[in-house]
């Protein structure tokens, strides 16, 4: 992650240094390598997606003015070099020269066409207002000026400048996000949608999508254009859809899977006996927490939200469900994040559980629920990783309120599950979120109310975006991180969302890889992963 605690040109300098393609061992150009993902992509278009398992695959075939490095910090993509203004509100780069997989040339105009494409409403970009730091980018997607007037212009072909609407020491960290990716041009206009098609596709990173079996398999293979393709150890990487874990087990023991980005975490020990050097799990910057949606009556009522989110427990669900290492939450920015000391927290954060149970009873009953009104409503949960045996502790928690208390659960398919969030097509619904970049604002920006889809349960408040705003335009990093610390305290005081838990990564990686760096992103490019032989 990037250090923004120290000046702009020290960060540059730092950047700049970039890392080797490869993270060592020998080359086999014989060898596939073969991921797990968690679920379907939706899309390999970097504009429409979403997701961490569609992130593995997109984050391979394109890189942004910054890329990831084999631990994932931000270093120099398509970018040589690049230099920052006085007021920090200007961001100019210089481009290598590089081309697309076709052999046309990447210029400075295919990322002002990107930008101006995702922060075009009809893209329908669910990841665009993470954009909205960009000068006028939130005017030009609600189409109050035009296209000349966004923040971002190409200067010639090799000389790319982004505008601020105020200093963000962390932009790097944005543009290596595929939000920041830039696409091609000349392909988007010959093939429109269809441009994604392997036969179509166009890309400027170091694989390229050749086959797309929905639902069974992708397949991409070394894009000679790439500079460094020659050192890739892989030259072909499979990606398999799997999100049933116990079959996982399966293909890792008939040799069918290299990499799976999860496991079932109840059975670490047993992985670990079964297949040694396997199991990896690391801290991440990762909450999980469920949404209200409160264009349901009975989910305006704070008191309803507070007493529902005090009456889970959490510490059994951690101790006893979920794997070693994982924190119950009772604040929404994990530990750890940059920039961030913290301090926000649920009122009833250090109540027994008791003591919350018995106060949940009362809250549900001032809000008039009871016997004669029971509260009935769904609680749907993702169908991956340990969500299916969490979900009947959280229903058990919610009825050990009282008995009139009745919640459904739902499993939904984990893609399914998130377009249902996205839809607001839910009652209480299962999410979770891991770090794009490392700083608070990558968390709490999720409950702006410009945010979009992704603020799952609309909550608006105008005291949080305030403070949001004001934190923007706040320079001084302890300053900032204070207004962040109030904008947080007014959210969990809204109750505007349940956290749960800040997770750990967990993957299976063959222990003969290398290359494969454990990180609080839990990103790991596939340039960069090798087998030692």
């Amino acid at each position: 992650m990037p250090n923004i605690g120290g000046s702009f040109k020290a960060l540059a300098f730092a950047l700049s240094l970039g890392v080797a393609a490869c993270g060592g061992g020998t080359t086999d150009t014989s060898e596939s390598l073969r991921r797990g993902i968690s679920a379907n992509p939706d899309s390999v278009d970097p504009h429409k997606v979403s997701s961490q398992w569609e992130n593995i695959v997109i984050g391979d075939m394109f890189t942004g003015l910054f890329t990831d490095g084999a631990d994932a910090t931000p270093v120099l993509g398509m970018a040589k070099s690049y230099e920052i203004s006085d007021d920090a509100l200007t961001w100019t780069f210089k481009l290598k020269d590089a081309k697309w997989s076709d052999g046309v040339p990447v210029t400075a105009q295919d990322f002002e066409f990107a930008f101006r494409r995702i922060l075009t409403p009809e893209t329908a970009s669910q990841y665009a207002s993470m954009l909205f730091l960009i000068k006028n980018s939130q005017e030009f997607y609600e189409g109050e000026v035009g296209a000349d007037e966004l923040g971002v212009k190409a200067i010639d072909d090799k000389t790319f400048e982004i505008q601020l609407n105020y200093p963000a020491p962390y932009l790097p960290g944005i543009l290596k996000h595929y939000t920041s990716f830039p696409v091609p041009k000349h392909a988007i206009e010959e093939f429109g949608d269809d441009w994604t098609d392997p036969e179509n596709i166009v890309v400027n990173g170091p694989y390229k999508l050749v086959q797309f079996r929905t639902g069974d398999f992708l397949r991409s293979v070394a894009n000679p254009e790439f500079a460094g393709a020659e050192d890739l150890c892989f030259k072909e990487v499979i990606y398999y859809p799997y999100d049933d874990l116990d079959a996982i087990e399966r293909y890792i023991q008939t040799g069918r899977l290299d990499i799976n980005n999860a496991f079932d975490g109840q059975k670490t020990e047993e992985l670990k006996e079964k297949f040694p050097g396997w199991v990896r799990t690391a801290p991440t910057l990762q909450l999980t927490y469920y949404s209200f949606n409160t264009d349901l009556e009975m989910f305006q009522d704070l008191r309803v939200r507070n007493a529902l989110a005090m009456a889970l427990d959490r510490d059994f669900m951690v101790n006893e469900v979920l794997t070693a290492g994982y924190q119950p939450a009772y604040s929404f920015v994990p530990p750890g994040t940059a920039n961030y000391n913290g301090g926000a927290q649920v009122y009833w954060a250090d109540w027994s559980l008791e003591r919350r149970q018995e106060e949940a009873r009362t809250l549900l009953k001032e809000a008039g629920y009871g016997p004669d009104n029971p509260l009935e409503f769904e609680y749907s949960y993702r169908s991956t990783d340990d969500n299916p045996r969490v979900a009947p502790a959280v229903q058990s928690s919610w009825m050990e309120i009282a008995d009139w208390v009745k919640p459904e659960i739902l499993q939904k398919e984990t893609q399914v599950q998130y377009a249902l969030l996205r839809q607001g097509d839910f009652q209480i619904g299962d999410g979770a979120w891991v770090a794009d970049f490392n700083d608070p604002k990558n968390f709490l920006y999720l409950l702006e109310s410009a945010t979009g889809v992704m603020n799952y349960g609309n909550y608006n408040s105008p005291e949080y975006d305030a403070l949001m705003a004001q934190s923007d335009r706040e320079r001084d990093l302890d300053a900032r991180a204070e207004l962040l610390r109030q904008a947080e305290q007014t959210m969990l005081d809204d109750m505007a969302v349940i956290p749960m838990w800040f997770a750990v990564s967990k993957n299976l990686v063959d222990p003969s890889l290398t290359g494969f760096i454990d990180n609080a992103d839990d990103v790991h490019r596939s340039r960069y992963i090798c087998r030692d032989e």
